[in-house]
Formats: C-alpha cells, structure tokens, sequence
C-alpha cells in the first residue's frame, strides 16, 4: 500500500499537513510556557492565588477581543494573522527569558508577557479554525477535524510533562525550547499555499462586529451545536472535583490523581485518531446526541464508581464520547456557516466553550460543597443526558443531518 493510501485523508493535502504541524507545534510550546510559568511564580512567591491569575490573564483578553478578533480573521489573511500571532508570542517568550536569565523576581513582567500571550491567542484561535475549511476539500473535512483535535489532545497531555521535565534542567532550558517551537510554527505557516478567498467583509462598524452573533440565533442548526456543547459541559464538568474523588472517594495519592486527569486525554486521543482514519459517514445529527448522552452517562458512573480502575476507563470513555461530539459538532460549525463569517462564529463559539468550561467548574465544585462529591458529579451526569433529548427535541434540523456533505 502506497504512503498516500495509508495516510488520514486530510494528510494527503500539502498545505493542511503544514497548518496541522505549525499549530501542533504552536500549541506545545505554549503548553511548555504555561508549566514553566506555574513553577517559576510559585517559585517566587508560594502563594496558590498567583497561580490562579496565571490562566486567568490569558483567558480574559479572548473574551474582551471576541468581536475583534473574529471580525480581524474575516477581514484580513487568516495566514498572516497566524504567523503574526506567533511571532507576538515569541516576543513574549524573549521577555521570559530575559527575566530568568536577568534574575529579575517582580510578578508584574511575568503577568505582563502572559496577557500579550493571551492577546494573541485570542486572534490565533478564530484565524486557525476558519482557515481549515479553506485546506482540505468538503469530503476530507471531518478528517481534518479530527486530526486538529489530535493534535490539541496530545499537546494538553504531553506538553505540561515536557514543560516540567524541562523547567527541572534550567527554567532557560524550557523557554528556549518554547521559543525554538514557536519559530518551526511560523515557518510551517509561512508554507502553507491557501486558495483565494471567495468573500470577505468590507463592511465596517458595530454591525459587522455583531454580525457572528446574529448569524448564531439565525442559524438553528449552529444555535444548536454551540448551545448542547454550552450546558452539556457545564453540566458534565467534573475536573475541578478529581482531587476530592482522587483522595476521599478512591483513596488515592497524587499520582493517583494524575492517572485521573490524564484519562480523559488519553480516551480522546485514541478516538480522534480513530475518527481521522474513519470519519462518520451516515446519521451524523443523531449519533452527536447520542454521544452527548452517552458522556452524561459515563459521567454518572464515575460518579457512583469507589474501584479505581474502572473510574480511569470510565473518564476514557468521558474523553472518548466527548471527542465524538467536539468532531461533530466543530464539522457542522464550520460547514454551516460562510466563509466571509467564519471568523466572527468561531470567536463567539470559544468564548462560550471557555465560559462554559469555567462556569462548569464552578457549578461542579459549588454543587460538591452543598450536596457532595458523588451526587454533584451524578447530578451533573444524568443533567447532561437530560440537556441531550432535550436538545434533540428543540433542534430537529441538527438531529436530522445524515452526512456532513448535505450542506445547504
């Protein structure tokens, strides 16, 4: 069998195999700075609050910019967009270093430089995700959906260990590598050859800036895959409450809580790989309701679950369905929504991914401080499988999609 025959179908198109390794790349050097960030301001000051404002700088400026950054990648070269973000990260990166290198011990540069890394995260992300439909052809772009997933997977759980292990020989050594990847990204970016854009706005003002928005409640079949993932996760959500599983419901040390937290990784990994060489071909609205509800159920029984190995596969199996309805849904997102306005959906999606994200950990570790650990996790379970029917009952259009191709 020929190389090209044996590989994912999205592989065999040049300039998304350049965009899957600049953003693979990308990512893990972020992940690397993140780490080496934590230890080097613990380092510092031994205070878990600065910890807390380490992903709170980044997180904020992509909530403040989501207008912005949306309307820049419909607006402008999503390309270019990228390899400048990646440059502004490397610069931030310099700074890092120059600190380390300079001894300097104030909290204000290190917080500084991670806000200039969120900022252009905020404009990377919705400028990534609207150029993939751009590189691959319709019929290879659930393919190209899943690999994008594998890449973020195996960054999140290889990435923070590499960081870790590297702050451990110098904290130089780990933000020379960050810095190292960051330029292997960009130069993966400046290769990509991408097609001529068919439209893009021209328009300018308040209008175009919320013009995402109103094609989100417009479009129901959108409205729809961005809202079931919106409470399904705050529903689900059960990271924050690993630690009190980990050690009163299991009875295990920090390297049990470890094996815990990267369960889900490894799950969704092993399933975007799959779904990369095997897409969903047939009955696609339906079978994202089912996952979601199967992700409610996986999640009740890691609930009830006092046996440790069978709570490690069944957070698997929570990373596994949840890999199967973030392919879905991100596929129908993008197929369903222009090109000129991709940029602008894109941004408001991750706003309220990374809003249901922390407001699900919220929920979780609330509801586990009024009525407990198990029942906040079952609860929030079996809400997740109620969110599903319910949902499928609301929004007959994306329950009725048979095959990605049947695109209006």
């Amino acid at each position: 069998m020929s190389l090209s025959l044996s590989l994912p179908p999205a592989f065999r198109h040049r300039a998304f195999a350049l965009f899957w390794g600049g953003r693979m790349v990308v990512t893990f050097a972020i992940q690397i700075v993140s780490v080496a960030v934590g230890w080097q301001i613990y380092d510092l000051t031994h205070d878990p609050w600065d910890l807390g404002l380490v992903g709170l700088v980044q997180f904020v400026p992509s909530a403040l910019l989501v207008l912005w950054t949306g309307a820049a990648a419909d607006r402008f070269d999503r390309r270019m967009i990228m390899m400048l973000c990646a440059a502004v990260e490397m610069v931030a990166v310099c700074v890092l270093l120059f600190l380390v290198f300079d001894g300097i011990g104030l909290l204000w540069p290190i917080y500084a430089a991670l806000a200039v890394i969120g900022i252009a995260r905020a404009f990377f992300a919705p400028a990534s995700q609207a150029l993939l439909p751009n590189l691959v052809p319709r019929e290879d772009f659930a393919s190209a959906i899943a690999l994008s997933a594998s890449a973020w997977q195996l960054s999140s759980i290889v990435g923070p260990v590499t960081g870790g292990l590297l702050y451990g020989l110098s904290p130089l050594v780990a933000y020379g590598t960050a810095l190292a990847l960051l330029v292997l990204g960009m130069a993966m970016f400046a290769g990509i050859v991408v097609p001529p854009r068919v439209a893009r706005i021209r328009e300018a003002g308040w209008g175009s800036l919320v013009a995402g928005l109103r094609f989100i409640f417009a479009e129901k079949v959108v409205l729809g895959a961005i809202t079931l993932d919106l409470f399904a996760v705050l529903l689900g959500g059960a990271t924050a409450l690993m630690p009190a599983v980990a050690r009163d419901v299991l009875e295990l040390g920090p390297w049990g809580l470890g094996l815990l937290r990267a369960a889900p990784g490894v799950g969704a990994l092993a399933v975007a790989a799959w779904l990369a060489w095997r897409p969903l071909q047939d009955h696609v609205g339906a079978l994202l309701f089912v996952y979601v509800a199967l992700f409610g159920v996986a999640t009740a029984a890691f609930g009830l679950s006092d046996i440790p190995w069978l709570s490690i596969l069944l957070l698997a199996a929570i990373g596994g369905t949840d890999m199967v309805s973030v392919s879905v849904r991100e596929t129908v997102l993008q197929l369903w929504t222009p090109d000129a306005m991709r940029g602008r959906v894109t941004a408001a999606n991750m706003v309220f991914v990374g809003a249901s994200n922390e407001i699900g950990e919220f929920r979780a570790g609330a509801m586990g401080a009024v009525i407990g650990v198990v029942p906040a996790i079952v609860l929030g379970g079996v809400g997740t499988v109620i969110v599903a029917g319910l949902w499928a009952w609301m929004f007959p259009g994306l329950r009725r999609i048979r095959r990605f191709e049947q695109r209006h």
